[in-house]
């Protein structure tokens, strides 16, 4: 626990959802407990995977941070932060809470190996920019790029996998019946994608050890395990060809995070097996996931890079994506 004056940061739990639904509304002029109580539920069923703290003045809440441990997305080898979001009651504001809970966030993250903090903000949220400084960030080197769902490859087939009638709450849209149909031909001289699923796991670790050279065994359950039952819009794909899979997909589309109004999917991780590259298989992947966003009426679609990053960049933009105008931060801790 950390103690400044009167304030104390300890960890946000369950019991402290409405009140921070109720700072949130204050700001944003809407209610969004929908997705508050989707990142609460995540943290509680992998909280080695989330750090959310909150900010106590006397008995009450006046402020919260919501973070994301990252191990592997965006290419990254070491472990990250990721801030989702940070809020402080109105009339605690300009007393250095917001400072406090980052603060207390790099702690953290010191104690447990994680040697950075990143989040983004958009280049005009001046207010924003301005407590970002302050509160010991920098402009990352990373390269944010997007791009319109509408405005995305398309391959010559690109129907939404099926979905289905109802949805069950903190599972991935499961994007059609089982077995026989649940999946589209993308191009039928490429492959087929299909909703990633829990048996796909060996494939992809074969796939991404052969990419990376390392063993991310750890990582890309993790990363299944959401796709699975996390509170998260799963939108996570893999392609197969050859009656194997030759290249995998993970992306979400939570909606709310650095204080996103507009519906916006993150990829994650894209890989394809090294025996299948340049045959369009990464292309029929994105062209999949533009169609089933787009079937959710999720508006655009972002990831990072690094600039040096060229041919990573160079399919991406080859895919309709652009320099984005949210700006990538981080901070040592």
């Amino acid at each position: 626990m950390n103690t400044i004056a009167a304030v104390t940061i300890r960890a946000l739990t369950q019991q402290d959802l409405d009140t921070v639904v109720t700072i949130d509304a204050a700001t944003e002029g809407r209610v969004r407990r929908a997705y508050f109580q989707r990142r609460v539920t995540a943290a509680l069923k992998q909280p080695e995977l989330h750090v959310q703290l909150a900010a106590i003045d006397g008995n009450e809440l006046v402020g919260y941070i919501l973070a994301r441990r990252t191990v592997g997305e965006f290419g990254r080898p070491l472990p990250g932060l990721r801030i989702e979001i940070v809020g402080v009651r109105a009339d605690r504001r300009q007393r250095g809470i917001g400072k406090m809970l980052v603060d207390a966030l790099a702690s953290y993250a010191r104690r447990h190996g994680v040697d950075s903090l990143r989040t983004t903000a958009a280049w005009n949220q001046h207010r924003m920019l301005a407590w970002l400084e302050a509160s010991g960030f920098a402009l990352a080197p990373d390269q944010i790029v997007d791009c319109a769902v509408g405005e995305g490859y398309r391959s010559e087939r690109n129907d939404a996998l099926d979905l289905p009638h109802a949805e069950t709450p903190g599972h991935e849209v499961d994007y059609g019946a089982p077995e026989d149909n649940d999946y589209e031909r993308v191009e039928r001289t490429l492959c087929d994608v299909r909703a990633m699923r829990p048996e796909d796991l060996s494939q992809i670790v074969r796939i991404d050890r052969e990419i990376t050279g390392r063993d991310r065994k750890t990582y890309i359950a993790g990363k299944l395990g959401e796709a699975m039952d996390d509170s998260a819009i799963r939108v996570s794909l893999t392609a197969r060809r050859d009656d194997a899979i030759v290249g995998y997909l993970m992306a979400r589309a939570d909606l709310g995070d650095f204080g996103r109004t507009e519906p916006v999917a993150v990829l994650d991780t894209i890989g394809v097996d090294p025996a299948y590259e340049h045959r369009g298989i990464g292309h029929a992947m994105v062209s999949q996931l533009f169609a089933n966003l787009g079937a959710l009426q999720v508006d655009r679609v972002e990831t990072v890079a690094a600039p040096t990053d060229l041919r990573l960049l160079g399919f991406l933009y080859g895919c309709g994506f652009k320099p984005s105008k949210r700006l990538a931060f981080m901070r040592s801790t």
